[in-house]
């Protein structure tokens, strides 16, 4: 058996300029993190050899690989021709909530299938892979963020490049202002699950409009500034980049937020946050605020703790964390 565990991603600007309509006529960039909230794919040698069990949300038992529904199984499978087995995901969040779910399930799966072959693999090539299948092979209508965040881990600014190449830097802080960053970043569920790919598309589809790309491009100068201010160990910005970061965001396509969204964001800046943000594509799922710690006791005061949830960075990736005997062929 060999379990992969894949990190969810928090992202804080940038985000939308890892689409190709926008990376292809300017370079796009993302700082994002990976929190300690994970992906399991744990695979084993199914008992009937010609058959291929598969448990996510629901089963799946097929002899021909053609025959799996799941879209990310099936491709990820028939590129290496495994049968005979049996796969079964778990995850900490459910899908759609605005944490790069999907992508860490590729990645984790594919991270999870090449160990079964005896191949170990980097978060660079992972993140590459995981593109070809969901935006190559399955046509998902995303970027690239997701997939090399969940696969390289940590607190990162991710460049994407006109020629498909895509850079990953590790932003360098003092710990201690690292770990003041991360006290100070507080993450409700507001409810819901959205279509992250009608979103994009429409995204996608927005950025055709002169007037949105530029207001694009200014939230890739913002992912700029940020990093800026972290590497030089000022968080003082970080609750501007990020409520700038929104309300540009916010303009691009309808459906990205809602009037409910609206009045929990608002209400939270009213409660001591300096920014925040709805995360993944919009409409639903977790909200983030930025909000010094010693603000906190009045933010949980005035917003109440229904719906928190508590996390740490994770600077790890997909990692293998299990590896068991397998049955002879």
């Amino acid at each position: 058996m060999i379990i992969s565990r894949t990190p969810f991603r928090v992202s804080f600007a940038g985000g939308g300029s890892d689409l190709p309509a926008f990376y292809r006529k300017h370079m796009g960039a993302v700082l994002s993190t990976t929190i300690n909230k994970y992906m399991y794919v744990a695979i084993h040698p199914f008992f009937d050899r010609n058959k291929i069990q598969l448990k996510y949300s629901k089963t799946e038992l097929v002899e021909a690989l053609d025959e799996i529904q799941h879209p990310i199984f099936r491709e990820v499978l028939k590129m290496y021709g495994l049968k005979g087995v049996d796969i079964n995901s778990i995850a900490d969040i459910p899908a759609g909530t605005g944490l790069g779910s999907s992508s860490a399930f590729t990645v984790g799966l594919l991270n999870a299938v090449r160990a079964y072959f005896g191949k170990a693999t980097s978060g660079d090539r992972l993140g590459q892979l995981a593109c070809e299948v969901e935006i190559g092979k399955v046509g998902s209508p995303i970027g690239k963020q997701d997939q090399y965040a969940a696969a390289c881990g940590g607190l990162n600014f991710i460049t994407f490049h006109g020629d498909e190449s895509v850079n990953v830097e590790k932003i360098i802080m003092n710990p201690r202002k690292k770990k003041e960053l991360e006290e100070n970043l507080l993450m409700f569920f507001v409810g819901g699950e959205h279509s992250a790919n009608d979103l994009l598309r429409s995204q996608t589809e927005a950025l055709s409009d002169q007037k949105k790309f530029e207001a694009q491009k200014t939230m890739v100068e913002l992912a700029h500034q940020l990093r800026a201010s972290l590497e030089n160990n000022r968080l003082d910005d970080f609750g501007r980049i990020l409520h700038e970061g929104w309300q540009m965001k916010k303009s691009l396509v309808s459906g990205i937020s809602t009037g409910y969204v609206d009045e929990i964001y608002n209400k939270g800046i009213k409660a001591g946050a300096l920014g925040g943000k709805l995360l993944g594509a919009g409409g639903a799922g977790f909200i983030l605020f930025y909000c010094p710690k010693e603000r906190h006791e009045q933010f949980r005061a005035e917003m109440g703790t229904a719906g928190e949830l508590p996390f740490r960075f994770d600077d790890f990736g997909s990692k293998i964390i299990y590896v068991g005997d397998k049955f002879d062929d």
